[in-house]
């Protein structure tokens, strides 16, 4: 029997500046086996960090456009520049449910932090936005002292897996102590980029050192997760009907797309198709 209503079998669509929001895929195949997803990486713009806000929300749109011609019921931003610049663009153009990663986050870490200090790390656009603190401080009442630090080589070390060893030990050393330095409370660390999961182990060992104390991680790729089946659940769009849902992907340019989406999404990607949305 089926229990679903129609738009419920329809897919997710999530899109990204490039591969690093195949964590995001990863967190929602986990929290949400049976949905269909269809993503879309826009890996010949990539980065969108660097780029401007109103370049950014061009491409945004771009991409929703495309993603919308799938007959997806609900968006997933999973670029944090995309989601601190397009999000209210998006939200205004389209009439499904839009889901940025930034927000969740910034719940996570306002529930995860004791001593009232949060430090969030990410691209130059991110950082810049200052979306992360905004959020932060609207849901503490300005009770949250946040301090923000911009790691862009992690991008690059992410995308070439060199996630252990002693290079991306010291580079995670030099952006940690200039945060540390910032806010020396700090006790919860939000990893506002899609690709610093890959380097979590890094990150962590050397805030603990630098610190001296464990500081919580946290991966808004895994709180966006969450939000999207809240928001599904609570509009009858759960799909219940699906053991193990479908993964469809498309990008602007293959190039080295399956060995670094393999080692972000955690298994193996197939049947991924260029597309041409300039």
């Amino acid at each position: 029997m089926d229990t679903n209503n129609s738009s419920s079998n329809l897919p997710i669509g999530v899109f990204d500046s490039g591969v690093g929001g195949f964590t995001v895929v990863k967190a929602l195949r986990h929290t949400l086996p049976g949905e269909n997803i269809v993503y879309l990486g826009d890996s010949a713009r990539v980065p969108y960090g660097t780029k401007s806000r109103e370049t950014v929300i061009k491409y945004s749109l771009k991409n929703a456009s495309f993603l919308c011609s799938k007959n997806i019921k609900m968006l997933v931003i999973a670029c944090n520049t995309a989601s601190a610049h397009s999000l209210e663009a998006l939200r205004s153009e389209l009439d499904i449910p839009v889901i940025g990663v930034i927000y969740p986050g910034a719940v996570s870490a306002r529930q995860s932090t004791s001593r009232n200090n949060i430090g969030i790390i990410g691209t130059e656009g991110t950082v810049s936005s200052g979306e992360y603190g905004k959020y932060i401080r609207e849901l503490s009442n300005g009770t949250v002292n946040t301090a923000s630090e911009p790691c862009p080589l992690f991008v690059p070390l992410a995308e070439e897996g060199w996630v252990f060893g002693e290079v991306p030990g010291l580079v995670a050393h030099k952006y940690l102590s200039r945060l540390q330095r910032k806010l020396p409370e700090m006790d919860v660390l939000v990893l506002g980029c899609t690709h610093y999961p890959l380097l979590r182990d890094i990150i962590q060992n050397e805030c603990d050192r630098i610190f001296s104390r464990r500081i919580k991680l946290i991966d808004s790729g895994i709180s966006t997760a969450q939000v999207v089946q809240q928001k599904l659940e609570s509009q009858t769009l759960l799909n219940k009907n699906n053991l193990h849902g479908e993964l469809q992907v498309f990008v602007t340019d293959t190039s080295k797309i399956s060995t670094i989406g393999n080692r972000f999404l955690g298994e193996p990607l197939s049947g991924v198709e260029r597309v041409d949305i300039l």
